[in-house]
């Protein structure tokens, strides 16, 4: 990646290294795309609920030569590792989608011709 990652945590602690861990999780997307110029990171607990407990959510927006991969809407969850996990395994796939687009492994079913439904009755 060309610059470091943009951490927000907002309404959570940055315990047990939370800051670290998740600059290393960055760090690891450079593996699916090469091309990764820049990261924002988001971990919110957006308020506690009484009944549910504290509940996490995480958003990334990714900027790669092609555009961007935003990462958001995952369930929010009571445990923030799951949390994180969740957001860096949907970046992953993202990245990895991008990345066979940009290398032509994508097939293209432009112009493919169906096969013509058989109308006879047996």
């Amino acid at each position: 990646m060309k610059s470091e990652p943009i951490l927000n945590l907002r309404g959570v602690e940055d315990e047990a290294g939370l800051a670290e861990k998740i600059r290393r999780r960055v760090r690891r997307l450079d593996r699916y795309h090469e091309g990764i110029q820049h990261c924002q990171v988001w971990v919110e607990a957006p308020h506690g609920h009484h009944r549910q407990g504290r509940l996490y959510e995480v958003r990334l927006r990714i900027t790669v030569p092609e555009g961007e991969i935003v990462v958001g809407g995952q369930p929010q969850t009571d445990d923030l590792q799951v949390a994180l996990r969740r957001a860096f395994d949907a970046a992953r796939r993202q990245l990895e989608d991008q990345a066979r687009r940009r290398r032509g492994d994508v097939k293209s079913h432009r112009g493919a011709a169906l096969p013509a439904a058989d109308k006879g009755g047996a």
